[in-house]
Parts: C-alpha cells; sequence; structure tokens
C-alpha cells in the first residue's frame, strides 16, 4: 500500500464519519470498513467522467447497502461530481444533494436509489442485462460502443434479502460476465453479530447460482488481494462474479467490529480518536488533504479522456454504421420512434368482446414491431399474461441454445420481486423500456421493487393480468382485493384498468408518454365488450362521460365504473333507465390521470349536484373522494365460476340497479354534497 493509497482511505473513514457526527444521524460504519475496497474499485477500475456523469458507456455503480452513502457522497466528491464539501456538511438534511439513502433523482453520480436491502444487487443484475442486451444489439466488429461493467457493493443485509436470491439466481443462469459484485463481509448487522442468525456459506450459495466466485481475507489492508481479485474478476466473461471480502465495520473506532458502530455517530471523543490514530487534527472537521484531491483528480481526467477516446469511436461508428447510430441516438435522447403510437388498434361496438388481457397482446405485440427498445418478460406466466409476440427471441446466454443477447424477452421464472427490480435497473441503465408481468395479486410479492420504480421516477410497465374475482376458480388467494387500493396510494404511479379496447391502447400511449412513472395496467381473464362511447382520446384523461340513458332532461345518478365492471354499469343504467330514471355512465380507467385534469374537465365528468356511484369488483377505499356511495367487495373473494362470484358479491347489472334506487331515494330528501375532488 502506497503512502497516497492509506492516505486516501483513512481521509474517506474520516470524512465519513465526520458526515455522520455533524448529523448526529447515519451509518459510520460501513463506510469506515469498505473504504479500502472502494479506494481501489474507483481510483483503478471503474472508468466514469464525472465532468459528464451522463455518459452513457461509463460503468456503473451501484450501492446495495445504501445506509453506507457517505461512502459514496464522499468518492464522489473527491472525483469532482456535483457534490461540494457543503453538501457533504448538509448530510441527511432537508433539501440537501446528500439524502439518508443515495437518490437517483437528487444527487448527481448516483445510478440508481437504494436503501431497502437487496434492492441495489437486484438493481445491478438488470443494469447488466441492459448492458448486454445493447452491446449484442449495437455492437460490431472494431466498434465495442457498448462495453462497461456493472460494479456493485453489497452487505450483510443485502444477501439476506429474498430480492437478492432471486436476481442473483437469475443473473447466474444468464450468464452475465459484466456484473462483478464486492462483498464487504464484517459479520455485523444491527442486533449484532450475524452469528445470530446467517451463518450459509454465501460463497457455495454463489456458486451454485453459476457465480465465480473468490475472497479476500484482509480488506482492512490488502489492496493488492483487492486489486487482484477485481481483476481476475473482470476477466471472467461468463459468470458473474462476487468477491467475499472480510472487513472490520468502523475501522479504527473504538467500538470497531460490534453494533454499535453500525448506525450511529461515533461520538466526539471517538471521532477525535480515529483522527489522532489516522494523523488527522482532532479539532478539525471535513480536511481533505491537497495530495488526496490531486489524486482524485488524475483518475477524474483519465475518466475523461476515456470518454474523449469513446466519442471519437462513436464518431466513426456513425460514419460506417449510420442506421445503427441514428438509432442508438434516438434511443438515449429518449425518443420514441415517430409515429409509434399509430400502431395502436381502435375499436368499435361491432367488434368481437375479448379479455383486456388478450387485448393487450394484440397491442403489446404491435408495439415491439415498432419499439425496439421495449424489452421485458413474465415471472413464469407466460401463457396466462399473453407477453410474448410471435417473433420474440428469448435473451438467454447463446451457451443454452435458448435464444441470445440480443433477444427481447425475459423468462424471470416465479422471481416476482427479483424481476421487479431487476426492472428498475434496466431503466435506470437506459436504452431499453421494460415491462414485466404476472398476476396482479403477485404485485404484492414486488411491491418493495414497485415502490421504488415511482420514488425512482423510471419507466416500468407493469403488465398484470387476472385483475379481480372474475379470474374465477382460483381463489382469493390470487383474486386481488387491496391490491389496486395500495397502488393507487403510491405516489407517482399510473394505474390503469381499461374497460376495452380502446383503453387498453390509451393505457400503453400513457404509460409510454411518461418516462418519469411507472404505470400498472391491470387486465381482465374473462372477455368484456367494446363499449358505446369509448375511445383512445377520452380515455387519455383518465376519466370521461362514456354514454347517458335515459329521456330526462336532468340527471338523476352517476356510475362510475373501471374496467370489467364499466360495461355492468352500462347494463344496470339501461336498466334503471327502463324505470324512467336519466343514468350517466362515467368511465375511469386512470384516477391519476383523471385527477391531473383540470377542475372544470373534472366538474363536466362528476356532475356536482347529482348523486353518484363507483363500480368496481375490488376495494372500496379510496372512492369517496370521487363518488358518495361507493360499490365494490371489502371482503376477500371466493371460488368458483366468476358469473357466481360477481351475483354473491352483488356486482350484477340488477343488484347495483336495486342499490341505486335507494340511493337515488335518499339523496331526494337530503342536500347532495359536493366533494372535494382535490378543488
Amino acid at each position: 500500500m502506497t503512502n497516497i493509497d492509506q492516505l486516501s482511505i483513512d481521509t474517506i473513514r474520516v470524512l465519513a464519519a465526520d458526515m455522520v457526527q455533524a448529523a448526529n444521524s447515519g451509518h459510520p460504519g460501513a463506510p469506515m470498513g469498505c473504504a479500502p475496497m472502494a479506494h481501489v474499485l474507483f481510483t483503478q477500475f471503474i472508468n466514469a467522467n464525472p465532468k459528464n456523469s451522463e455518459w452513457f458507456n461509463c460503468d456503473r455503480f451501484v450501492l446495495s447497502n445504501g445506509h453506507a452513502c457517505a461512502l459514496q457522497y464522499v468518492l464522489l466528491h473527491l472525483l469532482g461530481y456535483k457534490v461540494s464539501m457543503d453538501d457533504l456538511k448538509n448530510f441527511r438534511q432537508l433539501n440537501s444533494v446528500t439524502p439518508g439513502h443515495p437518490e437517483k433523482t437528487h444527487t448527481d453520480g448516483i445510478e440508481v436509489t437504494t436503501g431497502p436491502l437487496g434492492q441495489g444487487i437486484a438493481n445491478a443484475v438488470g443494469m447488466a442485462v441492459a448492458e448486454r442486451h445493447l452491446a449484442a444489439t449495437f455492437n460490431q466488429p472494431e466498434f465495442p460502443i457498448i462495453d462497461n461493467t456493472v460494479f456493485a457493493i453489497v452487505g450483510d443485509g443485502c444477501l439476506q434479502e429474498g430480492v437478492a436470491s432471486e436476481a442473483s439466481s437469475l443473473a447466474g443462469h444468464l450468464e452475465l460476465g459484466n456484473l462483478v459484485v464486492l462483498y464487504d463481509s464484517n459479520g455485523i448487522q444491527i442486533d449484532g453479530s450475524t452469528n445470530l442468525g446467517f451463518t450459509e456459506d454465501v460463497l457455495k450459495r454463489y456458486e451454485s447460482y453459476g457465480w465465480h466466485t473468490l475472497e479476500v481475507a484482509d480488506g482492512d489492508n490488502d489492496l493488492v488481494g483487492l486489486t487482484r481479485a477485481i481483476e481476475t474478476a473482470k476477466a471472467v466473461k461468463n459468470k458473474p462474479s462476487i468477491i467475499k471480502i472480510t472487513t472490520t465495520i468502523g475501522y479504527g473506532a473504538a467500538k470497531a467490529g460490534s453494533a454499535g458502530v453500525h448506525g450511529a455517530p461515533l461520538g466526539a471523543d471517538s471521532l477525535a480518536a480515529v483522527k489522532k490514530l489516522f494523523g488527522f487534527n482532532a479539532d478539525q472537521k471535513f480536511v481533505v488533504p491537497e495530495d488526496v484531491y490531486k489524486y482524485y483528480g488524475e483518475r477524474a481526467a483519465q475518466g475523461a479522456q476515456t470518454e474523449k477516446v469513446w466519442n471519437e469511436l462513436l464518431a466513426k461508428y456513425a460514419q460506417v454504421h449510420p442506421k445503427l447510430h441514428a438509432e442508438l441516438s434516438r434511443r438515449l435522447e429518449g425518443r420514441l420512434p415517430e409515429g409509434w403510437e399509430d400502431v395502436l388498434p381502435r375499436y368499435s361496438p361491432s367488434d368481437k368482446a375479448l379479455a383486456t388481457r388478450k387485448l393487450s397482446e394484440t397491442a403489446l405485440s404491435a408495439l415491439a414491431a415498432k419499439i425496439p427498445e421495449l424489452m421485458g418478460g413474465s415471472a413464469d406466466l407466460t401463457g396466462s399474461n399473453l407477453t410474448r409476440w410471435k417473433d420474440a427471441v428469448d435473451f438467454q446466454p447463446e451457451s443454452t441454445e435458448l435464444g441470445n443477447y440480443a433477444g427481447r424477452y425475459l423468462r424471470f421464472g416465479v422471481r416476482e420481486h427479483g424481476m421487479a427490480a431487476i426492472g428498475n435497473g434496466m431503466a435506470a441503465y437506459g436504452g431499453v423500456i421494460p415491462f414485466t408481468s404476472t398476476f396482479l395479486n403477485f404485485i404484492s410479492y414486488a411491491a418493495g421493487a414497485s415502490r421504488l420504480s415511482a420514488l425512482s421516477k423510471l419507466r416500468v410497465l407493469y403488465i398484470m393480468t387476472h385483475d379481480s374475482i372474475g379470474l374465477g376458480e382460483d381463489g382469493p388467494t390470487h383474486q386481488p382485493i387491496e391490491t389496486m387500493a395500495m397502488l393507487r396510494a403510491t405516489p407517482n404511479y399510473l394505474n390503469f384498468r381499461p374497460a376495452d379496447g380502446n383503453e387498453v391502447s390509451a393505457a400503453y400511449i400513457s404509460a409510454l408518454q411518461h418516462s418519469d412513472r411507472p404505470s400498472v395496467l391491470s387486465l381482465t381473464r374473462q372477455n368484456l365488450p367494446q363499449l358505446e362511447g369509448s375511445s383512445i382520446e377520452q380515455a387519455l384523461k383518465g376519466g370521461y362521460s362514456l354514454q347517458t340513458y335515459g329521456s330526462g332532461s336532468k340527471l338523476d345518478l352517476l356510475i362510475a365504473g373501471t374496467g370489467s365492471e364499466t360495461s355492468i354499469a352500462v347494463d344496470a343504467a339501461k336498466l334503471l333507465a327502463e324505470q324512467g330514471l336519466t343514468v350517466k355512465v362515467v368511465s375511469m380507467p386512470c384516477l391519476e390521470l383523471f385527477s391531473a385534469q383540470s377542475d372544470e374537465y373534472r366538474h363536466s365528468v362528476l356532475t356536482p349536484g347529482v348523486p353518484s356511484i363507483s363500480v368496481e369488483a375490488l376495494s372500496t377505499f379510496g372512492w369517496h373522494k370521487y363518488v358518495h356511495c361507493p360499490i365494490g367487495i371489502d371482503t376477500f373473494g371466493a371460488s368458483g365460476p366468476y358469473l357466481e362470484l360477481y351475483e354473491l358479491f352483488g356486482l350484477t347489472p340488477e343488484a347495483i340497479a336495486k342499490k341505486a334506487l335507494k340511493i337515488v331515494d335518499y339523496y331526494k330528501s337530503t342536500p347532495v354534497p359536493t366533494l372535494a375532488l382535490e378543488f
């Protein structure tokens, strides 16, 4: 270890401890223990240009144990990203660019939002998938345009999470040799020693997944061993690599090697002792020796030069392969192909009744042919989700003879949580638009990752079928009740429950147009009619007046429906019209889009002064701000033929009409309240 290496490592340790101490909050232990491996990784291996964090062919870095983010912020600062010394001093403070866990949307140089353990390593798998696919799609002889490595640092907690196991298992199968994981094995977690509940042989486990495994016994001091291990890992091209690195959490602190240094400031006396141990002035805070700035600045300059060389290669590529260059440029600029919306079908009431999952299959097949960056798959439900287009090629290593890396269809296996986290990594990498698919009820398995899609502002399409009791005989274990309410309560989500083919097309248009939001398409197993009055343009508003039934000059009732219940609402309105009422039916395929419309438009749809009900074969939770009386299911479902289930739960036209008459009668003698509608 050279003097500058030691000085740099000690600087990282002290700075991280200073940040946590100043904030009186945070995790100093992991940054202090991981400082040697991070120093080696960033000064010898990661190719990046801090002055242009958007350089597409830079190596990617994920800090999966996001609580150690003081480490990453220090490295970003030393390298010259847009993280100043004042930003380090404002660690964990309101509106700072150094929040309590890394956030992609906040900080220059952060690739993915991490913190919930296990998500980061799964994101890294998704990034590695995207890199391999784009390399297979665009690279040509003498033109390795896409050629970067995905690095991740993970902790014991990450590898205990199921999402890490799911993604790692798939990564091994996919032979992602562009993924290198540094495992910080410090033997400590919040409760104490990992001997309390985590005693497996991690490397044997990863070897069984098909990973290349290595070990560095002294991660506190052996920089040569760290360097050789990373070099060896990078040289293995047909397997992802994991390097177990034994470290001391809180290295140098009084409580080093214990849980006491995990998630709390060191304390003034201990921090002063650490500074003295490492040769720093105990009375000074937030100090970086000029030699350290110089050393990291030289590495940053190398990164800028590497990007310059790549840009020159890209210019030659444009001359030799102009069509490929134009396609790559379009993707990197975030532009969808011209006229892509025009490939989506439009429907009229005379068209055949079809399940919205079948209508989705038609739409997705048309889009896949037009938008080559659309890439994804199903969690072992391809035949049920209908997500694979006819000429799709599977994303598989060629050694399997099942596909190739240029393929765009992913077989995620029964790994819903891993699938969603991998989708986040693909979206964060760029150049692809990921979609994932399973039954709607099982997005609950993926909630930890799907929530991060929204928080990170990532365009991930969740194509969820079998969306209600309409799936029938599989019963309450598979029938979502509360699921859509959970999704609608999640900020920055678009949740679509289309009622017919036009609304399915609109859902895909909106999902693809919103590059900073994930979308859920909730689709039926059962056939639905094509509705009179529906249109793509209307559905893009999230809610619209479908049809009015009855001959009166004044509305007696408004019925709002979503998905499979919209046609039931129409039939109920027809029954009520036969009894002399005038009833407007409103289709509301996406409450989030509807809520974003103008006050005037929302009033025109949900007419003030008119009693209103909603009909949805899901929980009524959340509907009271839109209608006076929501009709739905607030118990679990049941097993049986779906038509019998709709009758059991009172979701037939006759049952709805009967209840509607009572509501109309009630409001004849009671003022109809005007609902807030977020005005």
